[in-house]
């Protein structure tokens, strides 16, 4: 029996409950140990089709999407550029959500307007993932992420757990918190530029929650007793001044010289893509696991897809 769910629409990390974090790990693990690296004709998703509808640029989300219905031996059809959609003619998007939905089965969206998503969303009659809201949610890389750092260190909590980068326009940042807050005993060390840190409201909602937070701009300091860095690239296109993103686009460098600071068994992610902000000789160490966790999205997409169609069919 395929997993149940507590949402239909996945358009904000702080949705998904623990149980379905339970229900789509497991699932996902079932994909990645049968190693699921062909077109299946009788798969999960056989006879569906997912819409990809891209009006900002993506590489490893909407193609991880893409593969993973693939492989779960449905079909996509999509959206590359939102310019050339009937948006640009002025058709609203919940217009457009009412008519994609006669044309598939499930909707994976990235839309540059924090809300796009959800407007969408309101009068689609099939589940739609949020791929991204402009700074707000990203909670499929959520999933990804937990996903990954459970595949690496075999546990959700009493992790120390240090966050560096964007914290201000990250997504990504946004719905990692969102999720791994919820688990008992995590300490987040939030590193930025002063200008990049998190707001006081999710800093209200973390403290709620009980977690512990400490926040700095010393990275080498802060390294020493983290059992995950989870870096970010600043976010260029958030910048409405570009001079303010020279300020701080250099801010950190994470490199073999500040990783002799780590303890061994230190875990690195990064949503990708990267700039500068990690030096291409860290990939060779042990720390290095952000392009196996871009490996894992794969089975974690695949089960949520595989969820939320059979959902919607049943």
């Amino acid at each position: 029996m395929m997993t149940k769910l507590s949402f239909h629409h996945l358009l904000d990390a702080n949705q998904i409950k623990d149980n379905d974090i339970k229900k789509l790990i497991a699932l996902a693990e079932k994909y990645r140990k049968t190693n699921r690296k062909k077109t299946f004709t009788d798969g999960d998703c056989n006879g569906l089709i997912a819409a990809t509808l891209f009006f900002e640029p993506s590489t490893r989300t909407r193609m991880s999407f893409e593969s993973a219905m693939i492989r779960l031996g449905g079909q996509v059809i999509s959206l590359e550029n939102g310019q050339t959609s009937s948006v640009k003619k002025g058709e609203t998007l919940s217009d457009t959500g009412r008519i994609v939905s006669n044309y598939a089965d499930i909707v994976i969206m990235r839309h540059p307007q924090v809300g796009s998503v959800a407007e969408f969303a309101k009068h689609a009659t099939i589940p739609v993932i949020n791929a991204g809201d402009g700074e707000n949610q990203h909670p499929t890389q959520s999933l990804v992420d937990v996903y990954a750092i459970f595949c690496e260190k075999k546990k959700l909590d009493n992790l120390k757990i240090g966050i560096v980068g964007d914290l201000k326009y990250s997504r990504a940042v946004r719905s990692l918190l969102a999720l791994m807050s919820n688990y008992r005993n995590n300490h987040f060390a939030l590193i930025s530029h002063p200008s990049l840190k998190i707001s006081t409201q999710q800093k209200k909602i973390l403290t709620k929650r009980g977690c512990k937070i400490t926040e700095t701009s010393d990275l080498e300091s802060a390294i020493k007793d983290l059992d995950i860095l989870y870096a970010t690239r600043v976010q260029q296109e958030r910048f409405s001044d570009k001079k303010e993103y020279e300020k701080v686009k250099n801010f950190y460098r994470i490199d073999k010289n500040l990783l002799s600071f780590a303890k061994k068994n230190l875990t690195i992610f990064h949503p990708l893509p990267r700039l500068n902000e990690i030096d291409e000789e860290v990939d060779s160490t042990s720390h290095a696991k952000y392009f196996t966790q871009a490996n894992y999205a794969i089975y974690m997409r695949m089960a949520l897809l595989a969820s939320l169609c059979k959902q919607k069919t049943s």
